[in-house]
């Protein structure tokens, strides 16, 4: 891995709409929070990877959204990413979630990293999404919600 820097976006966020989408497949979903979340980008040798996280009520925050780039997957970037937001939001609140499908591509990902379900919400991308959305062959329809204690 080359040196690894991570910078915080404030301007120009659409820029990284593609891999945006990678994390999160409707623009319209991704403006919801885009403007109130902080962005991130890594980049090691050109961009690695994004993340977008929310401050949410009650001190929360939510990863909203974490992508690496095609090709550059299964290299590590995203667990350095991941490792970083976390590092950066300790103490800042009480709790980091991430909601993502029940898919064996992501869960298992989060959990490595420390994170536990919290809880489900039935039906999330059926209800809130134009397009099916399928991950490992399986089409998703419940958001599992994790959690990591910021502390």
């Amino acid at each position: 891995m080359c040196n690894i820097d991570i910078k915080r976006v404030t301007e120009n966020k659409k820029q990284y709409l593609h891999l945006l989408l990678l994390a999160d497949e409707e623009e319209e979903m991704i403006d919801r929070y885009l403007d109130r979340g902080d962005m991130f980008i890594m980049e090691a040798g050109g961009v690695k990877g994004v993340c977008v996280v929310t401050h949410e009520d009650g001190g929360a925050f939510e990863i909203k959204n974490i992508a690496v780039a095609p090709g550059e997957q299964g290299k590590g970037y995203g667990k350095k990413l991941l490792h970083h937001i976390l590092h950066l939001y300790k103490g800042r609140g009480d709790v980091m979630y991430v909601g993502t499908g029940d898919s064996p591509l992501t869960l298992p990902f989060y959990e490595a990293c420390g994170f536990e379900k919290s809880h489900q919400i039935d039906n999330f991308f059926t209800h809130n999404y134009k397009e099916p959305i399928f991950e490992a062959g399986k089409q998703l329809r419940h958001m599992i919600v994790l959690k990591k204690s910021l502390h």
